[in-house]
């Protein structure tokens, strides 16, 4: 079972990852997790801008940030994402989410094959918000690529590397949803609970 520790000033509690991202978020009882989605897709540094003022006009502090969905031109090489990664939690460490390299916040990161960014950029973000309840049901899982979290270089661990073969594609398909279900299992949640209705606040950001 993956460790699971609370990150008190944002409601939430989260599955131990690596530096730049947590495995999964959830929230604690008291809170929700609410996701808000920018209109078009804005580079990191100023989505962190907008993220701090949006958070502020609801009275939310920074900490309460516990997700992202970002999009990326390409995949990157490995020095390219050990930069990016550098870069992209330093904010955080600014704003006393990331203390010690343990990194709360959950993460996605997408590189759209049709209309791909000019640079990293934010397409939408889940923050917590305080609800009259105590029994806590939204979560949020980080997303994973194909290949195990390790010291080995990602073309040393990547499943099946370069192959697009149905047999390949299976195999990397399972071993994407096997790293799933522990990340939920971590936080006392399974695919089951994905059936129940759930009314999740959602937003579109504009500002």
């Amino acid at each position: 079972m993956s460790a699971v520790s609370k990150f008190s000033p944002g409601g939430y509690r989260f599955v131990r990852g690596v530096f730049q991202y947590s495995a999964g978020v959830a929230a604690e009882p008291g809170y929700e997790i609410a996701r808000a989605r920018f209109a078009k897709l804005v580079p990191i540094a100023e989505g962190l801008k907008r993220i701090e003022a949006h958070l502020a006009a609801l009275g939310r502090p920074v900490h309460a940030f516990c997700a992202c969905e970002l999009r990326s031109p390409r995949p990157f090489d490995e020095a390219g994402f050990l930069a990016f990664n550098k870069g992209y939690v330093e904010p955080l460490k600014r704003w006393g989410v990331i203390e010690n390299d343990v990194n709360p916040v959950a993460r996605s990161n997408v590189c759209p094959a049709v209309k791909p960014p000019s640079e990293p950029s934010f397409y939408a973000f889940s923050y917590t918000v305080p609800v009259n309840s105590s029994v806590a049901s939204t979560f949020v899982i980080a997303g994973s690529g194909e290949a195990p979290e390790g010291n080995r270089t990602y073309r040393e661990r990547t499943i099946r590397i370069g192959e697009h073969s149905p047999d390949a594609i299976r195999e990397k398909a399972q071993w994407v949803l096997g790293e799933m279900e522990p990340r939920m299992a971590a936080l006392g949640f399974a695919w089951a609970f994905q059936r129940r209705r759930i009314s999740t606040p959602s937003m579109t950001f504009t500002t």
